[in-house]
């Protein structure tokens, strides 16, 4: 399942499902029963369904460009290509820099997993402005994920029932709750969406990405991986190595570690995050409301959750802030450095007795919208990494496993430990370990990571890097905050990312922007 505080990053399938599936040659069109030659029919797009958040309907780019919708028909079970299609969900606009200066197609995954591209690609849009010049900007909801048959589980209600429950038990009648509660979410999954549970893994994924490949017209993948879409970047790496067109992974997942080792970096990351927050708070004293040194901040931040643990304070009514929404307020906040003056003001109604904007910030991060419907991000995060993560863990285990976590984290450890029993009920029987990213022979990847990034760790970047393959991974590393280092606005950054996508020159390895 998703950890209280941040997507994991999947497993994938193990050696013997990858070569089955490459030996039905179902990567190319004669596999796939013609789905290769389908026509796209792009129209405008609706407002985004409650699955995939919400809201209006995309409006044009500045300079008018236009957002356009599609559905392409895929294999439910790419192990028979030729059986059951389901529709994904695709965005595009269409490149502004002209037929000459054309590439192709540029596309997108934002992450999660779980996250609608379809949604997300038009409210970051002017971020591509100058990527459009050379490419179309396309984007899709993944399999499992919002219009792309989504996995459904609990109702809205009953998920704000979900959310408000203790993850970080303390004794034998807190841990029996938070466990009904967990097998309860899974059986909700595993009645409403028991078709679609078994074909979510990454790997389906990815060849669903070569299959649009084919469609959209490229003869190999352009590709822009945030997040778990690293992951799943370096998965068609691995299937489709000579496909690779020029591709960039940002904020990159580790593909070394089994969940546990990425729940317990996850907690180091996030602990280091706030301890960064509390440092530049504490620099601008005295007007750091929420403390008076970087230690001090942090203290406080301990003893708000403690308190909540004992007596939660009124939320957005009827909901009351608990500790686990406090927690998981903040760590969304740390997401990005943009967030921490929200962190600030939210920290400081807290300690006031206000829970309103920590709590704002703990939907954002479940994918509750403001009128209580839920998007399926949580849904979908737990059916794929269900479905990709081997491991199962029990109660007995977690809690052999809880001082390991204290110690990388005093405030999230408890919470990404007991995330980790999410998977333990769940119906379709966990992958791999972890993912192969092997890639011998694709053209160069450029991975970057970000000093700063609470959710994927810096130190991941450089195991992606070199496991793709000597040649492949092309390092770049961001000294900075927050989830991701593109969107940081940084022009160091930016350079390297548009001088390899528009013009095919990728930075010297280990190069740093500060």
């Amino acid at each position: 399942m998703p950890s209280p505080l941040a997507p994991r990053a999947a497993a994938l399938t193990g050696t013997a499902l990858l070569l089955s599936a490459l030996l039905t040659g179902c990567g190319d069109a004669e596999g796939q029963g013609g789905l290769a030659d389908q026509r796209l029919d792009w129209r405008g797009c609706p407002a985004p369904s409650e699955a995939e958040g919400g809201g209006a309907p995309p409006s044009p780019l500045p300079d008018g460009g236009t957002w356009q919708c599609a559905t392409m028909r895929t294999p439910l079970d790419w192990n028979d290509p030729g059986g059951e299609t389901i529709g994904l969900a695709l965005i595009r606009v269409r490149s502004s820099g002209g037929a000459d200066r054309r590439i192709g197609s540029l596309v997108f995954n934002f992450g999660g997993p779980g996250g609608s591209g379809v949604s997300t690609l038009p409210a970051f849009g002017k971020d591509y402005e100058t990527l459009r010049t050379r490419y179309d900007l396309v984007s899709f909801d993944p399999r499992g994920v919002g219009r792309s048959v989504p996995v459904e589980c609990l109702d809205d209600k009953q998920l704000d029932a979900h959310f408000q429950q203790d993850a970080t038990p303390d004794d034998a009648a807190e841990r029996a709750a938070l466990l009904a509660g967990t097998r309860r979410f899974n059986a909700a999954c595993e009645k409403r969406s028991e078709r679609t549970l078994p074909h979510v893994r990454t790997t389906e994924a990815a060849r669903d990405l070569d299959l649009m490949r084919q469609v959209l017209g490229d003869d190999r993948l352009h590709y822009f991986g945030i997040s778990y879409g690293t992951e799943l970047g370096g998965v068609y790496a691995h299937l489709f190595p000579e496909r690779v067109g020029r591709a960039v992974f940002d904020a990159v997942v580790d593909p070394t570690q089994t969940p546990e080792q990425t729940s317990l970096g996850q907690a180091g990351g996030f602990q280091r995050a706030l301890g960064d927050f509390a440092a530049d708070c504490a620099s601008r004293a005295p007007d750091c409301p929420v403390g008076d040194s970087a230690k001090d901040v942090e203290d406080r931040v301990s003893r708000l959750l403690k308190d909540l643990d004992r007596a939660p304070i009124p939320g957005i009514p009827p909901r009351d802030l608990t500790q686990t929404a406090a927690t998981g307020g903040i760590a969304q906040a740390l997401y990005s450095k943009d967030f921490w003056e929200f962190l600030t003001e939210g920290l400081e109604q807290a300690y006031e007795g206000d829970g309103r904007l920590l709590m704002v910030l703990s939907d954002a991060l479940n994918g509750r919208e403001e009128n209580g419907g839920y998007s399926n991000i949580t849904a979908a995060n737990t059916a794929i990494n269900c479905a990709d993560d081997r491991p199962r863990y029990d109660a007995a285990y977690v809690e052999r496993r809880l001082p390991a976590f204290r110690a990388a984290s005093p405030v999230f450890g408890e919470f990404l430990a007991w995330g980790l029993v999410g998977c333990t009920d769940w119906a379709v029987e966990g992958a791999a370990d972890h993912p192969d990213v092997g890639a011998a022979g694709a053209a160069p990847v450029l991975v970057i990571g970000n000093t700063g990034d609470p959710a994927t760790p810096y130190e991941g970047a450089a195991r992606m890097a070199e496991a793709l393959g000597r040649g492949v991974g092309v390092r770049l590393t961001y000294d900075g905050e927050g989830h991701g280092a593109y969107d940081s606005g940084n022009a160091c950054v930016r350079k390297a990312v548009h001088a390899y996508l528009l013009d095919g020159r990728p930075p010297s390895s280990k190069t740093v922007c500060t």
